[in-house]
């Protein structure tokens, strides 16, 4: 009779059961990693030098177009990634560039760190990235000095610094750098210590406000930025230059916070305002956005009652209600401008002290602007 676990039932278990031999089988051997191509595989295959890899790396103007194809095509081949600390230390070319921006969220800045990637990208090199904020002036200067000196131990070639605030630059006045130093800033001259380049905040906000005279507005009122942010200060400036250039005096300014809930504030008091001005000048599009909601609530017609425009020409702009009229920044120029003025300050190893590079702005004219009503 069988037992419950396969033995005949009663009969005793083997006292020292045996495994079963198996033959051995050999362990296999772990896979072996392939090192990447170096620069002796890329010159044997190409059949020139070590020496000749080196000047394609470093775009030698010696080396000939069909030696330089053939060394390319080895690079291809090879899937030849260069060592770019070593290139660094032979070189003292590293191929990097350091950008310092604020880490803020606003439109402005995001959008010029995504250009100036890009722009570093199509020159052939890599950006090493920093967010650098305090509200503490003392405390931002030492966090700027730990990031230039952070900077400095990647050997990057050049910093771009995105100083939206005017506290940036005051802590950069104070902080030496190994590397040269480029601020992208409006209404900031250039130095012995960095060269500055920037959109011409100033000429967009007079476009937008001469847009608006030539409908007839002779009472435009101002939604300003934040006053230690230069673009603020730079509309601002634009705004007044251009109505006085008109013989018109500035009329209201509200200090904001670049946010569509200050904007709302302020319509909202504006709807019971007699006086209200018959044409708003926003210094960005967030702000504007929310003039144009306290108005359609309260039935203020935009146009027809008040005319608005904003700044930066944010997507989604096309469809607000109205749709805005704005001034659009081109940042694809502005970071293509800023890496064209560091690799020159990496040439050259000076810092441009004349004109700064100013990027020109297109005022972009929808249905949120109209005649003046009589």
């Amino acid at each position: 009779m069988t037992g419950p676990f396969g033995g005949s039932e009663g009969s005793a278990p083997d006292p020292d059961p045996q495994p079963a031999k198996t033959d051995p089988q050999p362990s296999a051997p772990a896979p072996r990693r392939e090192r990447p191509a170096g620069m002796a595989a890329v010159a044997r295959r190409a059949d020139v030098s070590h020496q000749t890899v080196s000047r394609v790396l470093n775009n030698h103007p010696s080396v000939r177009t069909s030696t330089r194809e053939r060394v390319l095509q080895a690079m291809a081949d090879l899937d030849y990634r260069p060592n770019r600390l070593a290139r660094a230390l032979v070189t003292s070319r590293s191929g990097l560039i350091g950008v310092v921006t604020s880490g803020s969220a606003k439109y402005g800045p995001t959008s010029t760190l995504m250009a100036v990637e890009e722009a570093a990208r199509g020159a052939g090199y890599a950006a090493s990235v920093t967010a650098v904020h305090d509200n503490d002036p003392e405390a931002l200067a030492t966090r700027m000095a730990d990031t230039l000196l952070s900077f400095d131990s990647q050997a990057v070639e050049g910093v771009i610094v995105i100083a939206p605030r005017v506290s940036t630059v005051l802590a950069l006045e104070t902080i030496s750098s190994r590397a040269p130093l480029l601020l992208i800033a409006a209404g900031v001259a250039p130095s012995s210590r960095f060269g500055v380049v920037s959109v011409d905040q100033s000429q967009g906000a007079r476009a937008a406000t001469a847009h608006l005279v030539a409908q007839g507005h002779t009472s435009i009122g101002h939604l300003a930025g934040p006053a230690d942010w230069f673009d603020s200060r730079e509309r601002y400036r634009g705004w007044v230059e251009e109505l006085e250039s008109a013989g018109l005096q500035p009329g209201p300014v509200w200090e904001g916070d670049w946010s569509a809930d200050f904007g709302y504030d302020v319509g909202r008091r504006l709807v019971a305002d007699p006086d209200r001005p018959t044409g708003i000048v926003a210094s960005n599009d967030q702000m504007a956005l929310g003039l144009l909601r306290a108005f359609g609530e309260a039935g203020v017609a935009v146009p027809g009652d008040v005319s608005v425009t904003g700044f930066d020409d944010i997507e989604g702009t096309a469809h607000f209600q109205p749709p805005l009229t704005t001034v659009r920044q081109d940042f694809a120029q502005l970071g293509e401008a800023a890496i064209a003025s560091m690799l020159q300050m990496i040439e050259e190893r000076t810092t441009p002290t004349g004109a700064v590079p100013l990027i020109p702005t297109e005022l972009v004219v929808r249905a949120s602007t109209g005649p003046a009503r009589a």
